[in-house]
């Protein structure tokens, strides 16, 4: 038997339900669906998604175009890309506040939407309480999963906020970067034009003493054609040949004298040199030639040690006339440089206000170093291995190694893309083996790119640092510019 209840329609008065804020937004249009699953779980219908992709999808291809991209892309592409890129990520940025603001009034208004269905459930009996009661639940859902979609969101900015950091970093490294390349393009196309300058210049000057100077080489041929002539109309055949190997006889006679006369030379000096050794106090140790050093010592404990004696070395002519100060070599130590090849060194020792000198014999070359370096000229420019001992004077404390380019028109110190110099040959330029006592003096150099930035560099092998030192002077000499260490006589 079915019990029959009439109907009854119940008005609620319209203060029971408390209002809702009118400026209260929506992502979207409609409220979302749900459904109430056997276990009371609340389930949230798909829904097409027309926003795009998530955000992590979105960074991810992000990072992967950039590596791909990142070894075939210009400075000014990539700095371009960051520019978009942080665009996008301020945009991405701007959609994760607005879902924080949609998050903030959808727990407003599920709150709001709770205390009416509480309010009505004090007020029906029955099946409708029970609806009531299933609404509740479904709200507390609700807002159980509003709250865990909060916590994504947060996640979701915070990645947002490291992509704009680091796109911002990015950018600005790039707009730096393509700022130091544009300097250094300006700098190399001002060079090239006053080189090119200075070549067509050097043509003309050189064209014009050639139109000048060719009537006279023509009137001087004329003359002494004509004075041939005369010498042949005068003398007969055969004494003009005797004269010819008389003359042969006293040629080779005097280069029999000046060889003779070379050797007693060196037998000479020799011998003094021997004298003055056994009476002197010091004395030079190492090989006497480039790729080393001479460094002096006691000849016994009882002379003075070289920590209480000054030095100072000196570079004498080829005639052995006057000496030439090395400025900046007044340590115990001295390594050679190419162009000391052939010279004699001489070094004095003041101790106890007394001086001393020692000499050394000519310094001889390297072998192969000439073929060597014939085969480096042939190239545009050269890389060399270094390390930084000292910068502007001061030890260098980094000792990663470096690339110490030599080219036709300039020198360039980098390592990797930081460039640390690069000049062009100028007068200001000075470039000389190194003359103070570091270690692995034969290895060291020292090079001032320009007034106020020096530094000294080690290289990996004796050959490699001499053969930079020739192969720069040769440049810089095509170049007009004499490279030589300070106050050298050039």
């Amino acid at each position: 038997m079915t019990k029959i209840s009439p109907e009854v329609e119940i008005r609620m008065p319209m203060e029971a339900f408390p209002p809702v804020s009118a400026d209260v937004s929506f992502i979207s249009n409609s409220f979302p669906k749900y459904k109430l699953d056997v276990d009371n779980q609340v389930l949230e219908e798909p829904v097409e998604d027309n926003l795009g992709p998530s955000l992590k999808d979105v960074i991810e291809q992000e990072a992967f175009n950039l590596s791909d991209q990142h070894k075939r892309i210009s400075v000014r592409d990539l700095a371009s890309k960051f520019d978009k890129n942080l665009a996008a990520a301020a945009k991405l940025s701007n959609e994760a506040k607005l879902r924080e603001v949609a998050s903030l009034e959808g727990h407003v208004l599920l709150k709001k939407l709770r205390d009416a269905l509480e309010s009505l459930r004090g007020r029906f009996a029955g099946i409708n309480k029970e609806d009531v009661e299933k609404a509740i639940s479904m709200v507390e859902a609700l807002a159980v999963k509003l709250t865990q979609n909060e916590g994504e969101l947060i996640q979701e900015k915070f990645e947002v906020k490291k992509l704009v950091n680091f796109l911002k970093q990015a950018s600005e490294d790039a707009k730096k970067l393509v700022n130091q390349e544009k300097s250094f393009a300006c700098a190399e196309i001002e060079s090239a034009r006053a080189v090119v300058l200075r070549i067509g210049e050097a043509l003309e000057e050189q064209e014009k003493a050639s139109q000048a100077s060719k009537p006279q080489d023509v009137d001087g041929l004329i003359e002494e054609v004509q004075e041939a002539r005369r010498i042949k109309l005068l003398h007969q055949p055969s004494k003009v040949m005797a004269m010819e190997y008389e003359l042969r006889a006293l040629r080779d006679q005097i280069r029999e004298k000046s060889i003779f006369s070379i050797k007693l030379q060196k037998e000479l000096t020799m011998s003094k040199r021997d004298e003055e050794n056994k009476s002197r106090l010091y004395m030079l140790d190492g090989s006497e030639a480039l790729g080393s050093y001479l460094r002096v010592q006691p000849c016994s404990a009882e002379v003075p040690q070289v920590s209480k004696c000054s030095f100072q070395w000196y570079r004498l002519s080829s005639e052995g006339s006057w000496r030439e100060v090395i400025s900046g070599a007044n340590k115990t130590i001295y390594a050679p440089d190419p162009s000391d090849v052939g010279r004699i060194l001489q070094v004095d020792i003041v101790s106890n206000g007394k001086k001393l000198t020692l000499t050394t014999d000519p310094i001889q070359t390297v072998s192969g170093l000439g073929s060597h370096v014939e085969t480096l000229l042939r190239k545009s420019n050269t890389d060399f291995n270094v390390v930084i001992s000292q910068m502007n004077g001061k030890d260098h404390s980094s000792h990663s190694t470096h690339s110490f380019n030599v080219g036709r028109m300039r020198i360039k110190l980098c390592r990797g893309w930081i460039t640390k110099a690069r000049e062009i040959y100028s007068p200001s330029m000075q470039l000389c083996g190194v003359r103070s006592d570091i270690a692995n003096a034969a290895k060291a150099l020292f090079w001032q790119a320009r007034k106020g930035l020096s530094f000294v560099l080690t290289f990996e092998s004796e050959r490699d640092r001499n053969a930079a030192i020739m192969v720069a002077r040769k440049y810089a000499l095509d170049c007009n510019v004499v490279l030589a260490g300070p106050d050298d006589l050039v």
